[in-house]
């Protein structure tokens, strides 16, 4: 029992007390995901467009947004100790909406992996000058990574020990560099090199960046002791990550005069440098194929009933994922995964509507969690969820002005919070008209 709850991870139950880790732990898994070579590339492309403390206003806007959805969703998920796509079953989506979330942050999150994962094969051919070549370099460097989420939040915690330290390093050393020729104030106060960026498009890039991972938040603070925890998790995570590294970059793209990252980092910190960077995209690849194998997992219990071990669909999606990768496929399905990802932000309107304010499922859950297990009851599914989603996405995808990812958090939380108090509404009426009648 002990080796196949090390590989299911608790998937399809509560996280009970004594697995819960301590708050330092799952911070570093936080950081991990925010301490990638993305966000250094989100913060380059801010400083190449505005000055630092344009980007530093941005860069709080959006971060502002992104912990208010991730301390909401995170205490949810710590309290309940549950994952996303699990905790949704009580929490508006009922047991098929829950499969659905399940299929799009999986499939979502497969080609993401895909994706990174060529990225990641891509850097480690080059160091190695091509002595791989990219094939080999891709399924490596996946069944890398597969190996490692096979085991679990345990051994993601692990590598965010080694990748996080190392890639802060490298970070911390190129800004030594580049302060050697540069001071701070002048850096600072330096015009911006590139075309102007927006306060609004700047904000929306930041909080749009980190979106999914703030709504998947549970997935990882299910280990988390308490709310305290999560708040501590969230708050240090998204400044660091955010506000620590984003600064950083824009400092060094001010500096170098450019956007384009890997040249940033190979002229401040050399090839050990760029390869240390690469290698953190794994911090941020397992999360990928974590959170992918959590939800699949709530797919096929919902819709099949069947429980699978999380450690054998994590093999069969890493291997998939691996393929399409190699293959080199899915940088073509890139807009389509941009797509998958405008659904994923209403989930969490509705989510945390549903849990702190309607309190519809809390019943159950608050019964069942006294005993350890989960609630027997679910609805099957909810269509005024459905219809908030669906204009959820409607809003993220066609409104042009504000932040669409929060637009459409906002328009989904609303319209669920609407729809449940008519339909709440029009029940007590037909009650009261069939008593009248009797």
């Amino acid at each position: 029992m002990a080796g196949k709850m090390s590989t299911d991870d608790f998937s399809l139950s509560r996280v009970p007390a004594e697995a819960r880790l301590p708050m330092w732990e799952v911070l570093l898994v936080r950081i991990g995901a925010l301490t990638a070579l993305s966000q250094f590339m989100l913060g380059a492309a801010l400083g190449y467009g505005m000055t630092f403390w344009e980007a530093f206003w941005a860069t709080m806007l959006g971060s502002v947004v992104l912990e208010i959805v991730s301390l909401l969703m995170g205490i949810a998920g710590a309290r309940e100790g549950l994952s996303t796509s699990l905790l949704a079953r009580w929490t508006g989506f009922g047991r098929y909406g829950s499969s659905i979330i399940g299929a799009v942050i999986s499939i979502g999150l497969i080609g993401w992996f895909g994706i990174q994962n060529a990225v990641f094969a891509k850097g480690i051919d080059e160091a190695l000058n091509g002595a791989l070549g990219f094939p080999l370099a891709a399924t490596l460097t996946g069944l890398f990574v597969t190996a490692i989420v096979i085991f679990g939040f345990k051994w993601l915690s692990w590598t965010a020990k080694i990748a996080v330290p190392g890639f802060l390093a490298v970070i911390g050393y190129g800004i030594y560099q580049v302060l050697r020729d540069h001071s701070v104030a002048e850096l600072i106060h330096s015009p911006h090199p590139g075309p102007d960026l927006s306060l609004g498009v700047a904000a929306t890039m930041v909080a749009g960046g980190f979106m999914i991972g703030a709504v998947i938040t549970p997935d990882m603070s299910r280990y988390c002791r308490n709310g305290k925890d999560v708040f501590w998790m969230t708050l240090i995570g998204t400044f660091v990550g955010e506000l620590g590294v984003n600064m950083i970059a824009v400092l060094m793209a001010h500096a170098v005069g450019s956007d384009d990252v890997v040249t940033i980092v190979l002229q401040t910190a050399g090839w050990l440098g760029a390869a240390i960077v690469i290698f953190a995209t794994v911090k941020i690849n397992d999360l990928n194929l974590y959170s992918a194998s959590l939800g699949l997992s709530n797919l096929i219990d919902s819709v099949f009933n069947k429980k699978i071990n999380r450690g054998w669909i994590t093999f069969i999606i890493g291997v998939i994922g691996t393929v399409l990768s190699v293959l080199g496929i899915l940088e073509k399905f890139q807009n389509f995964l941009v797509f998958l990802g405008v659904w994923i932000p209403p989930i969490a309107g509705i989510m945390v509507v549903d849990y702190f304010i309607l309190k519809r499922g809390r019943k159950w859950l608050d019964e069942s969690r006294m005993q350890g297990r989960l609630p027997e009851d679910a609805e099957s599914i909810n269509p005024i969820t459905l219809i908030a989603w669906a204009l959820g996405f409607f809003a993220g995808y066609f409104i042009q002005f504000g932040i669409p990812s929060l637009n459409s958090l906002l328009v989904s939380a609303i319209v669920y919070w609407i729809g449940m108090k008519m339909f709440h509404m029009s029940k007590q009426s037909n009650l009261e008209t069939n008593e009248n009648i009797h």
